[in-house]
């Protein structure tokens, strides 16, 4: 079975710049946008989890140091 590889923050986030520069400066054709924008979403989608779980993990490490 071949494994998708986890994407980390740092390449989501410049992928998704990638996606925006693209769309501002109309290099895609209008039957690539709904593929862009989909793929913006999960990008946006992997971001914001990726932050949340990390604010979750600094949390709870600072709850430990002052326990």
């Amino acid at each position: 079975m071949n494994k998708k590889k986890e994407i980390n923050y740092t390449e989501a986030f410049d992928e998704l710049q990638q996606i925006v520069e693209e769309i501002e400066e109309g290099e895609i054709s209008v039957d690539e946008l709904a593929a862009k924008v989909k793929r913006a979403s999960e990008l946006i989608r992997i971001c914001r989890t990726k932050l949340t779980t990390t604010e979750e993990d600094v949390n709870t490490i600072l709850k430990e140091l002052e326990e």
